[in-house]
């Protein structure tokens, strides 16, 4: 795409944000009768906290360069998804920031859903903390997620180094941690500076004497193996095979889901049928 051509499509872009907002979702006024769909180019230049006069020269495709705090301003103020945050930033010709970790993440009802209805084979939601964002009952069955581990309880990383039984169910605990660590290490890279990623490390370094020494190595990010043998307490000999999935809304959010092999499938649906002949509602 041509210069000219891009200034033109974020024009385009932005005329169609502006024009499926309404005031009242922004927090303005409804104000007199509207002539047009959606807010007007001053009320975005308002929200976004920069000069009218910019903001149609950017509506015009004129050749124009806003900077990464304008466009951030911008995506703000027209309620921009993740996926349309990128899209803008590309239209401009500038780099992609890191972006600023939201306070909550959530799994909508649909992937919850799907994670139920993937049962016996266990799945789970992890977000861009690697926290675990939602599972269904085999995933909790096998990986015991529900299991509270302060202070990061519901930390994947955290639960792997500093839980004593994933150690002793895993027969290959050391490689997984390993590979873990340096996925681990490139995911939280794109956060610098960020005060939870700094925490959740400085806690790991504490109650890990094997994250406190592989981390300074600097190890680059792997794949993890994706065969993965568990010795489980209750159901003995486990073995799955891995599959990571991004969710396209959101990228930073990953479906894992762990195969089972024949006879792993055979002992989760056992544990399945077992478990729900036992609760009060069967």
């Amino acid at each position: 795409m041509h210069r000219s051509e891009r200034h033109q499509a974020l024009a385009d872009f932005l005329r169609q944000r502006r024009a499926r907002l309404s005031p009242t979702e922004v927090g303005l006024p409804p104000g007199p009768r509207r002539r047009t769909q959606g807010l007007r180019r001053e009320e975005v230049a308002q929200l976004a906290n920069i000069g009218t006069s910019w903001y149609v020269w950017l509506e015009q495709g004129r050749d124009v360069h806003p900077s990464t705090q304008v466009l951030e301003s911008l995506a703000g103020a027209l309620r921009l998804t993740p996926n349309e945050r990128r899209h803008l930033f590309l239209l401009a010709g500038r780099p992609l920031p890191s972006p600023a970790l939201p306070l909550e993440e959530c799994v909508s009802p649909e992937l919850q859903h799907m994670l139920d209805d993937l049962n016996p084979t266990p799945t789970c939601v992890i977000g861009r903390r690697w926290d675990y964002l939602a599972w269904n009952r085999a995933a909790d069955g096998v990986f015991a997620i529900s299991e509270a581990s302060p202070p990061h309880a519901r930390n994947m990383i955290w639960q792997f180094f500093t839980n004593p039984t994933k150690r002793e169910h895993w027969p290959h605990w050391e490689k997984i941690a390993r590979g873990l660590l340096a996925e681990f290490r490139t995911a939280s890279a794109r956060y610098p500076g960020n005060a939870w990623f700094e925490e959740l490390i400085e806690d790991l370094k504490e109650a890990s004497p094997e994250f406190c020494r592989w981390w300074p190595h600097h190890e680059a990010s792997r794949s993890v193996d994706r065969e993965k043998i568990i010795e489980h307490p209750t159901l003995g000999h486990l073995e799955f095979r891995h599959l990571t999935l991004q969710v396209f809304s959101d990228p930073d959010i990953r479906v894992t889901a762990h195969i089972p092999d024949a006879q792993t499938r055979a002992k989760l649906q056992h544990f399945r049928t077992t478990e729900e002949s036992g609760r009060p509602e069967a």
